[in-house]
């Protein structure tokens, strides 16, 4: 009762008039409080249907393409193992052989004790290789009994198409992370498909292990992005710490190039500390993760040595152990300042070595060495007539980005927009860096370098510099730039949307009104997102309509020859990509295989390859025998190569190392001699006695 009197009195009472304008204002206020709240919702809402539709549509399409190019759902079943080329058909052909198991306990059994993969030799699959994808699969496929709904193989190739969705759902998010609008995650999602031929080639590569782990990358970035928000509730950060987490575990269980694009990222962590532009307890927390991550891979992977000898877990540790020294950094002067950040680089880089090297020492590791030399000579720290070296020199997919990728990518307009974005944001990020080495003795012109530190967001830095070191690597080295490209459309999508960097501009042409700044950031995209439209929708449709069908009839044949005509337990030799496919279509033991992060069997295959080489018939006898081989594949498109020039050839490469003067004309090293025999594959065809004498006419 005394609360209904108390209002019926106060609407007697008169109110001032100041007081009454005022309660006005605030009633108008929550007005616009709870519209602006309601708003944001639904802005929320319709963004999230918005990206999962993208994803969703990303799926759909690299399925139908898959589906067009091979007709995939109306091959052989041998045509369709045939499809996965090279080190794609020997991952899946162990998700096969878990489902080909008695038991998922004899399967698991059989990848820990194999001896198929590698002949006279017993090998652990799950430690050698990334295949706990598959393991999962092949389990989840057994366990809730799929066969009644999907043949393996769809199962499979469905799954990956699925992670496209979660991809595309990534990017969209990190780039709305950065401009503040869901509209930017949908140009970045349009120039992810317009650009697909340098975004993904996951439509003709499926099983490969970067088109499992890039998803996983892809939600990790959006993870830091968000992570680096400022003024984060402790809830959300304990969970985003957790989806980093996550994200970064299985990305590095799902490739084993994982601690390499993992030591990129915390060089970027490590260079952005230092100039004081990320908050260093966050840093800090994923150095940990990171760390902690391989680890356990490490552990799921038998203790692979590989893993707990990489650069990665040394630079983490010792970037740590420094940090102690990151207060001192951050006092004196601007030169006083540069030159202890110098001092810190040197004590974290130098310490990243001997803590390496220490390591490496101890477990004798030499597994990653082929990637060292292979670095060394392609920035041309000298040449090497290493073998495997010269493999991958040889390849097109680790040689520098062609030119053409560019010109591409500006078709789209993709490319103009991203160096304009990353021209502004490094403007900015060396005026924000700059202004913090001046150290507080120093006066600084206040309003325009406030406005800049406001504008160069820690979600923005560690985007930019993100973009700018994955780029270099996707430059130097083809195969990596699939990191690069995807990223390359969210930063330039979310600084094309971004208010901070339309205004900052605006502010500096003086024309500067927030209404311009919101015109801009919603027009110049609608009008990109337009012309994308209007210029490839027509291309896209056609694409999807084109219909062809899988051909390779000399490779079915000579599947079903092996698997009718050979005993289960023959031994077979040849070159890497062809007997990955043997192992999956036949089941054969292989002499070798694609998988080349081992130093073993990058010895054993060069001598594998030695059918190629001008030695003598004894000298490759003795090699094939002593792994067991009873037969030999020998392809002409290598005994006969024309695709690569002259000193890339397989052949060449061979006789090179056997210090034998290559095929055609051409200068050879002073100290090449000619053979005194022929080239062993060329040799064998003409039957002359010297190659049929031994035990077996066919090795």
């Amino acid at each position: 009762m005394t609360a209904v009197r108390q209002r019926k009195s106060i609407k007697t009472t008169e109110v001032p008039e100041e007081y009454a304008s005022q309660e006005k204002d605030w009633k108008l206020n929550g007005k616009i409080l709870a519209g602006g709240k309601l708003w944001k919702k639904l802005s929320l809402i319709v963004g999230g249907i918005i990206g999962i539709s993208l994803g969703i549509l990303t799926s759909v399409y690299v399925a139908t393409l898959h589906e067009n190019d091979l007709w995939f759902s109306n091959i052989k079943e041998v045509e369709r193992e045939i499809s996965f080329r090279t080190e794609c058909g020997l991952y899946y052909s162990y998700y096969k052989q878990m489902l080909q198991a008695p038991s998922i306990q004899l399967g698991l059994h059989d990848l820990i004790f194999d001896n198929r993969t590698e002949s006279v030799r017993t090998i652990n699959i799950l430690e050698r290789m990334n295949v706990y994808q598959e393991v999962f699969l092949s389990i989840l496929y057994r366990v809730f009994h799929m066969k009644n709904f999907l043949e393996p193989v769809y199962f499979y190739i469905y799954t990956l198409f699925s992670l496209q969705a979660v991809h595309v759902a990534a990017l969209y998010v990190t780039s709305w992370l950065l401009s503040g609008t869901w509209l930017s995650g949908v140009l970045a999602a349009f120039w992810y498909i317009t650009n697909r031929v340098d975004t993904t080639r996951v439509e003709f590569t499926i099983p490969l292990r970067e088109n499992w782990a890039l998803p996983f990358f892809a939600v990790q970035v959006a993870a830091v992005t968000f992570l680096f928000r400022p003024h984060l509730r402790p809830i959300y950060e304990r969970l985003t710490l957790w989806a980093v987490f996550i994200s970064t575990f299985l990305f590095s269980l799902t490739w084993q190039f994982n601690q390499f694009m993992l030591l990129i990222q915390a060089f970027v962590l490590f260079t952005l500390d230092c100039l004081e532009l990320l908050p260093r307890e966050k840093v800090t927390w994923i150095y940990i993760i990171q760390v902690a991550s391989l680890l356990l891979v490490c552990l799921l992977q038998f203790l692979n040595s590989m893993i707990v000898g990489s650069l990665l877990v040394s630079f983490n540790m010792s970037a740590l152990l420094a940090r102690k020294f990151l207060n001192i950094l951050r006092t004196g002067g601007m030169f006083s300042r540069i030159g202890k950040i110098f001092l810190h680089v040197l004590l974290v880089l130098c310490l990243t070595f001997l803590v390496n090297n220490f390591v490496k020492r101890v477990l004798n590791l030499e597994s990653d060495e082929h990637i060292f030399k292979f670095l060394k000579a392609k920035f041309g720290f000298g040449a090497t007539r290493d073998f495997d070296a010269n493999l991958y020199l040889c390849e097109e997919a680790f040689g520098f980005l062609p030119l053409n990728t560019f010109t591409r990518l500006s078709d789209t307009f993709v490319f103009y927009v991203y160096v304009f974005v990353i021209f502004v944001t490094a403007t900015v990020a060396a005026v924000v860096a700059f202004q913090n080495l001046s150290g507080p003795s120093v006066i600084k012109s206040t309003d325009k370098l406030q406005k800049c530190t406001m504008l160069l967001k820690p979600g923005v830095a560690y985007n930019l510099v993100h973009s700018i070191l994955f780029g270099f690597l996707a430059v130097s080295t083809m195969r990596m730039k699939y990191l690069w490209t995807s990223h390359v459309c969210v930063f330039s999508a979310s600084g094309l949307c971004s208010s901070d960097m339309w205004g900052m501009i605006l502010r500096s042409l003086r024309i500067y009104t927030s209404h311009r700044v919101s015109v801009i950031r919603y027009l110049i995209p609608i009008f990109v997102l337009l012309y994308l439209c209007y210029k490839f929708w027509p291309g896209l449709m056609a694409e999807l309509s084109e219909l062809r069908e899988f051909y390779d009839p000399d490779t079915v044949e000579l599947m079903n020859w092996i698997k009718f005509n050979t005993p289960k337990n023959a031994v077979i030799a040849g070159s890497m990509q062809l007997l990955a496919g043997v192992k999956l279509c036949t089941g054969r033991i292989l002499t070798n295989h694609p998988h080349y992060e081992d130093k073993s069997l990058r010895e054993r295959t060069k001598q594998v390859y030695q059918v190629y080489a001008k030695r003598s018939p004894e000298d490759v006898y003795n090699i094939l025998r002593s792994f067991n081989t009873n037969f030999v594949i020998l392809e002409d498109s290598i005994c006969y190569e024309r695709r690569h020039s002259r000193g890339c050839r397989l052949r060449d490469l061979l006789d090179i190392d056997n210090g034998h003067i290559m095929d055609g004309p051409g200068k050879d090293d002073p100290d090449l001699k000619p053979s005194a025999y022929p080239r062993f594959c060329e040799g064998i065809k003409q039957n002359l006695p010297s190659y049929t004498i031994f035990p077996t006419g066919r090795f």
